[in-house]
Protein backbone atom coordinates (compact mmCIF):
# COMPACT_ATOMS: atom_id res chain seq x y z
CA UNK A 1 0.00 0.00 0.00
CA UNK A 2 1.62 3.15 -0.64
CA UNK A 3 2.38 5.50 2.38
CA UNK A 4 0.77 9.25 2.21
CA UNK A 5 3.28 11.99 1.92
CA UNK A 6 2.70 12.34 6.00
CA UNK A 7 3.42 9.09 6.72
CA UNK A 8 6.55 9.05 5.16
CA UNK A 9 7.34 12.58 7.10
CA UNK A 10 6.45 10.76 10.18
CA UNK A 11 9.44 8.20 9.59
CA UNK A 12 12.08 11.01 10.55
CA UNK A 13 12.58 11.61 13.88
CA UNK A 14 13.27 14.98 13.80
CA UNK A 15 9.97 15.88 11.78
CA UNK A 16 8.28 13.50 14.21
CA UNK A 17 9.58 15.57 17.28
CA UNK A 18 8.71 19.23 15.81
CA UNK A 19 5.57 18.04 14.33
CA UNK A 20 4.24 16.14 17.70
CA UNK A 21 5.32 19.70 19.32
CA UNK A 22 3.16 21.71 17.43
CA UNK A 23 -0.02 19.69 17.36
CA UNK A 24 -1.65 20.96 19.49
CA UNK A 25 -2.28 24.01 17.35
CA UNK A 26 -3.32 22.07 14.19
CA UNK A 27 -6.54 22.43 11.97
CA UNK A 28 -9.28 19.74 11.95
CA UNK A 29 -7.70 17.77 8.82
CA UNK A 30 -4.21 17.94 10.58
CA UNK A 31 -4.85 16.73 13.51
CA UNK A 32 -7.01 13.94 11.78
CA UNK A 33 -3.73 12.90 9.89
CA UNK A 34 -1.79 12.83 13.04
CA UNK A 35 -4.12 10.90 14.86
CA UNK A 36 -5.20 8.20 12.45
CA UNK A 37 -0.86 7.89 11.73
CA UNK A 38 -0.58 7.35 15.83
CA UNK A 39 -3.44 4.40 15.64
CA UNK A 40 -1.21 3.03 12.88
CA UNK A 41 -3.98 2.99 10.47
CA UNK A 42 -4.10 3.91 6.91
CA UNK A 43 -6.11 6.28 5.07
CA UNK A 44 -7.69 3.47 2.92
CA UNK A 45 -8.21 1.72 6.29
CA UNK A 46 -10.00 4.81 7.95
CA UNK A 47 -12.10 5.04 4.90
CA UNK A 48 -13.48 1.59 5.45
CA UNK A 49 -14.31 2.08 9.16
CA UNK A 50 -16.10 5.59 8.35
CA UNK A 51 -17.85 4.09 4.48
CA UNK A 52 -16.62 6.22 3.16
CA UNK A 53 -13.88 6.76 0.08
CA UNK A 54 -9.63 7.07 0.56
CA UNK A 55 -10.18 10.19 -1.37
CA UNK A 56 -12.97 11.58 0.99
CA UNK A 57 -10.44 10.95 4.07
CA UNK A 58 -7.39 12.59 1.63
CA UNK A 59 -9.87 15.68 1.54
CA UNK A 60 -10.64 15.98 4.75
CA UNK A 61 -6.82 15.47 5.80
CA UNK A 62 -5.90 18.50 3.37
CA UNK A 63 -5.09 21.80 5.11
CA UNK A 64 -7.35 23.53 2.38
CA UNK A 65 -10.03 21.62 3.09
CA UNK A 66 -12.89 23.53 4.93
CA UNK A 67 -16.37 21.68 4.02
CA UNK A 68 -16.59 19.51 6.87
CA UNK A 69 -19.39 17.18 7.52
CA UNK A 70 -19.84 16.73 11.13
CA UNK A 71 -21.57 13.15 11.05
CA UNK A 72 -18.36 12.53 8.73
CA UNK A 73 -16.33 13.89 11.64
CA UNK A 74 -18.07 12.16 14.27
CA UNK A 75 -17.71 8.88 12.26
CA UNK A 76 -14.18 9.55 12.42
CA UNK A 77 -14.04 10.15 15.95
CA UNK A 78 -15.22 7.08 16.66
CA UNK A 79 -13.17 4.75 14.07
CA UNK A 80 -9.95 6.22 15.84
CA UNK A 81 -11.84 5.82 19.29
CA UNK A 82 -11.82 9.49 19.91
CA UNK A 83 -14.81 11.78 21.01
CA UNK A 84 -14.88 14.98 18.81
CA UNK A 85 -15.38 18.11 20.37
CA UNK A 86 -16.15 21.53 18.83
CA UNK A 87 -15.14 24.94 20.13
CA UNK A 88 -14.96 28.63 19.65
CA UNK A 89 -11.79 29.96 20.19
Amino acid sequence: MKKSIFDKKMEDPKFKTVYDEVSTEMNIGEQIAQIRHKAKMSQLELAKKVYTSRTAIVRYESGDYNRYNVGTLMRIAKALHKKLKISYV
